[in-house]
C-alpha cells in the first residue's frame, strides 16, 4: 500500500489542510481518516485524482530524523574514512523535511552542498531498545530520503548537527510503502 500525504485545492470539497491517501494504480488517491500512523488504515468514501493534488512529505517527524552515517564502505572511503565498528548516529531536526518537487535552500554560509539517496524506515509507535527480532512490530513503512549536508561545514565543524540540519535538507517521498521488504536485512549493517 502506498499511503499519500497531500493538500487538495478548494474546489475538491475535502478542505485545504493536509490529508492522508492510498495512491492506487489508477493514480487516484483514497481518501483515509486521519493520520494512518495513528488512526490506523481508516478508508473513508472519497477519491480524488493524483494530478489535482499538491503532494507534501508522505510523514511528518514528530521530533526528528534518526540516522546512521557511514554505512557503507565506499562512502566511508569517500570521506577519507573507514565503516566504523559502531554505528555513527546523527539527526535531523522535524524542520528539515521537505516534500517531494520542493526547493532545497542553499545556506549562505556553505560553497559545498552535496546529496545523497537513502532508504528511510518509518517507524510506526514509540519505541526503543527494540530487540533484533522485533524489528517488523515497529515499522510502519519505508520512504525515499534525500540526506543533503552541507560538506564544507560537515568538515569545519567536526560534527554533523549544523551541516545536516538546515530547514529543506530532508525531503521524502513521494509516498510511504507498506509492503516493502528489504532483500536482505543485513544489506547496511557491517559489523553491527
Amino acid at each position: 500500500m502506498r499511503i499519500v500525504r497531500f493538500t487538495a485545492p478548494a474546489e475538491s470539497g475535502v478542505g485545504t489542510d493536509p490529508l492522508f491517501g492510498v495512491l492506487n494504480e489508477k493514480d487516484s488517491i483514497l481518501l483515509l481518516k486521519g493520520d494512518p500512523i495513528f488512526s490506523g488504515i481508516v478508508p473513508q468514501d472519497k477519491t480524488l485524482k493524483l494530478s489535482e493534488v499538491k503532494l507534501l512529505a508522505p510523514v511528518l517527524p514528530r521530533s526528528k530524523v534518526v540516522c546512521i552515517g557511514k554505512n557503507y564502505a565506499d562512502h566511508a572511503a569517500e570521506m577519507d574514512s573507514v565503516v566504523p565498528s559502531e554505528p555513527v548516529i546523527f539527526i535531523k531536526p522535524n524542520t528539515s523535511v521537505i516534500g517531494p518537487n520542493e526547493t532545497i535552500v542553499w545556506p549562505r554560509m556553505s560553497e559545498r552542498v552535496d546529496h545523497e539517496v537513502e532508504l528511510a524506515i518509518v517507524i510506526g509507535r514509540i519505541c526503543k531498545e527494540v530487540p533484533a527480532a522485533k524489528y517488523k512490530d515497529v515499522i510502519f513503512g519505508y520512504t525515499i530520503a534525500n540526506d543533503v549536508t552541507a560538506r564544507d561545514l560537515q568538515k569545519k565543524d567536526g560534527q554533523w548537527s549544523r551541516a545536516k540540519g538546515f530547514d529543506t535538507f530532508c525531503p521524502l517521498g513521494p509516498w510511504v510503502d507498506t509492503e516493502f521488504e528489504p532483500i536482505d536485512q543485513n544489506l547496511c549493517n557491517p559489523k553491527w
